[in-house]
């Protein structure tokens, strides 16, 4: 089969081939990309199947999500392990509807991504091609304890438990270093530890860091991805660009927070509501937060910094894995749509080692494929208009 629509933007972040097309096996492999001529021309024998005023993109890389966040569900005491696999393969399925084909989930109850893609793979459900760290890594008392993440002390420790979550089954490591304050959680002694011990056996590490100097121990400690990095410097994000280090800023998850919170704010917080309550609590972070994202994206972005686009929309009321949302504050903040679409298709495709299976339209890849209305090269807001959804070429 050929697919083929008005404009194919094929994920490096500069091709976008007018009256382009792919060519895809039985198998969902994509076997030639070209233009719509080209391919139809060199296979007259194929079926063509034409997108018309439309753009085809790679599937969307989601590079932070956390299928099992249960916790602000308003009956948080009803969710035992069914219900929270019932409302993790959920998620699942929600997350694909919107076009994300991958996705990187950094924290979630112990086991439950593995078994999402087991269930998935059986045909129980469809899902996201799944990567994942299981439950993440914190200090005792460290930002995430109070939702189920593992509290570990000490560098022996800490490779004791990578070691077990390589055993059953992770494919990152996660650690949580810094919270809403300015005071480091783990020391460099402990980061230092978890990173040698990923890379010692070729796994690869995520970090939660948003504040200074856990930001810069992270960046000296040489985590393959920054999670946040909110007050990052020009300085760090160099740093992080010479040593390969890339960053998945979730600057949705900030920004709706900003905004949840002034609607708090002006509002009030209904009795129980516990993540309102927080919201308020943490609003000292969340307004400077917003802003530091705004006004230097878009120079941290032209260090050359590897950029990743990630959700972690985990507000019940929040739009569920915004990533449309995530690339079109980016294009708001300095850069065009095509970069934009490349920190969710080439960008983590090569982060997550997956560079010739997923994120780009090319010979060779799997035929993980999006539809959207318009001209998506120069409307980044062409994304909010999905149309069809493909996963090894078969539409989902």
């Amino acid at each position: 089969m050929i697919y083929t629509a008005d404009q194919m933007i094929t994920g490096d972040g500069v091709t976008v081939i007018p009256q382009g097309a792919v060519r895809v096996d039985s198998n969902g492999t994509i076997l030639a990309a070209g233009t719509r001529e080209e391919l139809t021309r060199q296979f007259p024998e194929e079926k063509v199947l034409a997108f018309n005023g439309c753009s085809l993109l790679p599937g969307l890389i989601d590079m932070h999500v956390h299928f099992g966040y249960y916790y602000s569900q308003p009956d948080v005491a009803d969710f035992d392990d069914f219900m929270i696999a019932l409302y993790g393969a959920e998620q699942a399925r929600l997350a694909l509807s919107l076009g994300i084909t991958t996705v990187r989930d950094l924290s979630s109850p112990h086991n439950l991504c593995l078994q999402i893609r087991r269930a998935a793979e059986k045909g129980y459900f469809p899902s996201p091609r799944i990567l994942h760290s299981d439950t993440g890594i914190c200090m005792t008392g460290g930002h995430g304890h109070d939702d189920g993440i593992p509290e570990v002390d000490g560098p022996w420790a800490i490779r004791k438990k990578i070691r077990e979550q390589i055993r059953d089954g992770v494919d990152w490591i996660k650690l949580l270093t810094t919270n809403r304050g300015d005071i480091p959680e783990f020391t460099q002694e402990e980061l230092d530890a978890a990173v040698d011990e990923c890379h010692r056996v070729g796994v690869k590490c995520a970090v939660h860091a948003g504040t200074n100097p856990g930001m810069q121990m992270c960046i000296d400690a040489g985590f393959d991805t920054i999670e946040h990095g909110t007050f990052l410097t020009l300085e760090q994000v160099q740093q992080m660009k010479e040593k390969g280090i890339a960053w998945t800023p979730t600057i949705t998850a900030y920004t709706v927070l900003y905004e949840f919170t002034k609607e708090k704010l002006a509002k009030g917080v209904e009795p129980g509501d516990r993540i309102g309550a927080k919201a308020i609590h943490d609003m000292a972070f969340f307004e400077p937060a917003y802003h530091a994202y705004k006004d230097n994206f878009k120079k941290f972005y032209d260090t050359g910094v590897t950029v990743l686009a990630g959700t972690d929309m985990v507000l019940r009321d929040a739009p569920a894995f915004p990533l449309n949302r995530e690339l079109a504050l980016m294009v708001e903040y300095g850069i065009t749509p095509v970069q934009a679409i490349q920190t969710a298709t080439g960008n983590p495709a090569k982060v997550l080692g997956l560079e010739h299976e997923i994120g780009m339209l090319e010979a060779g890849c799997k035929a993980d494929m999006i539809v959207v209305e318009g001209n998506a090269a120069e409307d980044i807001f062409a994304l909010n208009r999905l149309k069809h959804v493909y996963r090894d070429g078969v539409e989902v």
